[in-house]
């Protein structure tokens, strides 16, 4: 496993090198982009992803789906970070997103030791894949450079990120408008192997009665897993509850997330779908029999999430707080 992980960095740094993953709009960033101006840029938000994962289990779910949410409204620009009225972070569907503090973190140590020189999409973009390193996935090698958005407006959250309740053909269409293919959507679904989620994400497959009891309406459910999440999150259950999205290895990043759809333990409708769709069923299938497929296909999807909308030479900014825009 470890000897075939090095084989696919060495082999994915070439072809990035080579441009075969990225967009024309990423060749801007390069590996080794901090080198001469903050050596240890790495190594300092690796240090600070695995300090709060360690502390909290849940940090690593929570970093990967921040990339996911920053890098699909506005490119992978960090405008999921800014504050203020009607920013991306005001929209509800942002409301229950995490990890800001180990960002944040990240961000202060590097200012400390190179100010004004690492971005904060670049720190985003690192945590996130620093994350699924510390959970027991692949190391991926990825490029730096990115430059900070300026702009962050809660009306293009909605139209850009996936509803758990979108079709394979919706989810298709979204994807396919960040330059990522059906493939892409099927693999990079498989970030759903850890994190967490509110009952509000999947209480539409379940119907309220008369005696105030939940009963399961979406047959292509698990009986007893759907059991296990109505008592988990009852009629009337608090906003804080949470329900881990892999029921079998919450905190570990690999290939069961594939194994639980086919078992029809998806927690959400649009995992489920994914197997009643001829375009998506087969990649399922290959990777709930395949964790190391599924690593190196990871890597592939994964450098072209983050190179989606990023900003680099006189675009954007390097903000000084991840928060607000420099002044």
């Amino acid at each position: 496993m470890a000897k075939a992980a090095s084989c696919w960095k060495i082999c994915c740094k070439f072809f990035v090198l080579l441009g075969l993953f990225l967009p024309a709009t990423a060749t801007a960033l390069s590996f080794g982009f901090y080198s001469a101006t903050c050596p240890a840029a790495e190594l300092i938000v690796k240090n600070a992803v695995r300090s709060a994962s360690s502390e909290d289990p849940t940090v690593p779910g929570k970093l990967l789906r921040l990339m996911f949410h920053d890098c699909f409204v506005e490119g992978c620009d960090a405008s999921i970070l800014l504050q203020g009225n009607e920013t991306e972070r005001t929209d509800p569907a942002n409301k229950s997103l995490g990890g800001f503090e180990a960002i944040d973190s990240a961000k202060r140590t590097l200012e400390f030791f190179c100010p004004g020189i690492v971005s904060c999409a670049d720190v985003v973009v690192l945590a996130a894949r620093d994350a699924v390193e510390f959970a027991g996935g692949p190391s991926v090698e990825v490029p730096t450079g990115r430059r900070d958005g300026r702009i962050s407006a809660a009306t293009n959250v909605r139209p850009n990120i996936v509803d758990t309740s979108f079709s394979v053909d919706q989810m298709m269409s979204l994807f396919s408008s960040k330059g990522l293919s059906a493939d892409d959507l099927v693999i990079l679904s498989g970030a759903h192997t850890i994190g967490t989620a509110h009952c509000s994400a999947f209480n539409d497959r379940f119907r309220k009665g008369p005696n105030g009891q939940m009963t399961l309406i979406d047959a292509s459910l698990d009986g007893t897993y759907a059991n296990e999440l109505m008592q988990r999150c009852p009629a009337g259950a608090a906003s804080t509850v949470v329900v881990d999205n892999d029921p079998a290895t919450a905190n570990v990043f690999d290939n069961q997330y594939y194994k639980n759809i086919l078992s029809h333990k998806g927690l959400f409708q649009s995992d489920s779908i994914l197997i009643s769709d001829g375009r998506t069923r087969a990649h399922v299938e290959r990777f709930a029999k395949d964790q190391i497929g599924f690593f190196e296909n990871w890597g592939q999807s994964f450098l072209k999430l983050s190179s989606v909308g990023v900003k680099s030479g006189d675009e954007g900014e390097i903000r000084l707080s991840c928060s607000t825009n420099n002044v």
